[in-house]
Parts: structure tokens; C-alpha cells; sequence
């Protein structure tokens, strides 16, 4: 299991670096209330994105985005909201994006990232 949780970590790093790059602001990383766990929130503008990371060394058992299923994105919705509820000083449009990280062993990452998926 911890080497499970390493690789959705590195491709958690590896996604905040993506968007980072490209202007995206982050506002907060793992963030955990009693319905779950968001991965990343940032700011793209004015927008407030939450944002959910799959991260698979290949594509064996499918695509990372095959895992984002819709009562996840449900759950996601919910979260946003419990984020919002718990941060009100934040304001903005709200948005849920979604970064697929391919992190084969030894071969560089490959990161796609979707946005609006909700």
C-alpha cells in the first residue's frame, strides 16, 4: 500500500508542477473533511478549480481518467461545496478539472489535464 500512496503523491506533485507552470495559483493541497478528500485546489483567474489526480505507472488496467467515475464526480461536487462552506472568504466561479498522470518507472511522465469535467 505505501507504494500506492507514494506514486499518488508523486503524481500529485507532478500535476501541482503542470498547473503551476501554467498560471494556475495554488490555494490548497489534501484537503480532508468527513465526505473525503480533495487532491488540489486552485485558482485559474477567478475561477476556484477542484482538482481531482489519478495517477497510474501504465495503462494496464486502464486509463487514469477510466477511475473518475460518475459517482465520483459526484462525491467531488460535494466536496467543492463542503471546501466553499468551510472557506467562506473564498469567492469565485467554481469548477471540477481532472489531471491524468502516466508515471512509468523509468521513463519521464506523461500529464493531461481536463478541464470543466463537472
Amino acid at each position: 500500500m505505501a507504494a500506492k500512496d507514494d506514486l499518488g503523491r508523486r503524481g500529485e506533485r507532478l500535476a501541482e508542477q503542470h498547473l503551476l507552470a501554467r498560471g494556475y495559483r495554488l490555494v490548497e493541497r489534501n484537503w480532508r473533511c468527513r465526505q473525503g478528500e480533495i487532491d488540489l485546489v486552485v485558482r485559474d483567474g477567478d475561477a476556484l478549480v477542484f482538482v481531482e489526480v489519478k495517477t497510474r505507472t501504465s495503462t494496464a488496467f486502464g486509463h487514469p481518467f477510466e477511475a473518475i467515475t460518475p459517482v465520483k464526480l459526484a462525491r467531488l461536487r460535494r466536496l467543492a461545496v463542503e471546501w466553499c462552506t468551510a472557506h467562506p472568504t473564498e469567492r469565485g466561479r467554481i469548477r471540477i478539472d481532472a489531471v491524468a498522470v502516466l508515471a512509468p518507472r523509468d521513463a519521464v511522465p506523461a500529464i493531461e489535464h481536463l478541464v470543466g469535467v463537472f
